[in-house]
């Protein structure tokens, strides 16, 4: 097998066939040969000095049915988190509107249900129209969904919807019991057949290991269409969640995820999300030099710390990176 695993070309100048033995030998190569092919990958679709800046909320917070655990939001674990009720659509544009004077150019919303239901769809929806009137791309990952609310999503103006796939299909059992990784492939499948983009990635810290995190990046970059968007998250281990004591991987294999994931999805924006708040900028620098373009800005990531805007303009500043 060749080691750099070069890409071949398919139809759309992408591949979907990659093995789990090609993915380990780009997680294998030496650091600084898998950085300069990812590099290269990169400057073949991207401006390398261009990151798109996106930012979350949470418009609805805690008491979620799931075990997902690694969560805070988690109705089965005690982490001391405030339960608050739906946002008002008139608070959630407001934050929109500041979001877009700091920089953004994407707004994402999300909140702790398994799927959205009743009446609660219908505010969504209706801060889905009011974010895409400030000229916004607009994401939302609210759970499962059926086709008749991703269509009615997609009406309203979303043009991403969020729904990670978290981690390998074997692992999945040991991180969720209260839905299948199939589950989470069909609402993936259900939102791209609407038209919306998607939105997929990963956590690393969840107790795997390498061979994991190949077969997460495989399941996303064997689809029929990779994930216009890719987020990678470092696990932030929250207190009173069964992974609070997880032992935190090495910060050169999160940055050969990054690269791998640049690597087999080459026209996808690869996000540096969750996690970023403990990360010093020269371990974010080398995210960017992996390939990562994407970033979310503001104080908080639905329930957890992230960087400041003003940090990130100052680091910006320093790397010669601008917004998209």
């Amino acid at each position: 097998m060749n080691a750099t695993a070069q890409i071949k070309a398919q139809d759309d100048g992408l591949r979907h066939d990659w093995t789990v033995d090609e993915v380990e030998a780009l997680f294998a190569m030496p650091f600084m040969d898998l950085m300069f092919q990812a590099q290269q990958v990169h400057r073949a679709s991207f401006d390398a000095n261009k990151i798109q800046v996106s930012r979350l909320i949470s418009i609805k917070t805690g008491s979620c049915p799931e075990d997902c655990t690694y969560c805070p939001q988690s109705a089965h674990y005690a982490t001391g988190l405030e339960k608050e009720k739906l946002m008002a659509v008139e608070e959630v544009v407001e934050a929109a509107r500041q979001a877009k004077e700091e920089g953004a150019s994407r707004f994402c919303m999300g909140a702790a249900w398994r799927g959205p239901k009743g009446e609660d769809f219908e505010v969504a929806v209706a801060m889905i129209e009011g974010v895409k009137a400030l000229g916004m791309q607009t994401c939302a990952t609210f759970g499962l969904l059926d086709k008749w609310q991703a269509q009615r999503l997609k009406d309203a103006g979303l043009d991403y919807y969020n729904h990670n796939i978290d981690t390998s299909p074997e692992h999945y059992k040991e991180v969720i019991t209260t839905r299948t990784f199939q589950d989470r492939l069909d609402t993936l499948d259900t939102v791209r057949e609407v038209g919306l983009h998607v939105c997929s990635g990963g956590i690393v810290g969840l107790g795997e290991n390498n061979t994991d995190r190949a077969k997460m990046l495989l399941t996303l970059a064997n689809m029929e269409r990779h994930p216009d968007s890719v987020p990678i998250n470092l696990l932030i281990a929250i207190p009173g969640t069964p992974l609070e004591h997880a032992e935190k991987p090495d910060p050169f294999d999160f940055i050969r995820t990054i690269a791998a994931a640049r690597v087999m999805m080459p026209k996808s924006f690869v996000r540096l999300s969750a996690g970023r708040e403990g990360m010093n900028e020269e371990m974010q620098a080398l995210c960017f030099l992996a390939g990562a373009n994407s970033i979310f800005c503001g104080h908080k990531l639905l329930t957890a710390k992230n960087a400041a805007p003003g940090t990130d303009k100052s680091l910006f500043g320093r790397l010669g990176l601008s917004p998209l």
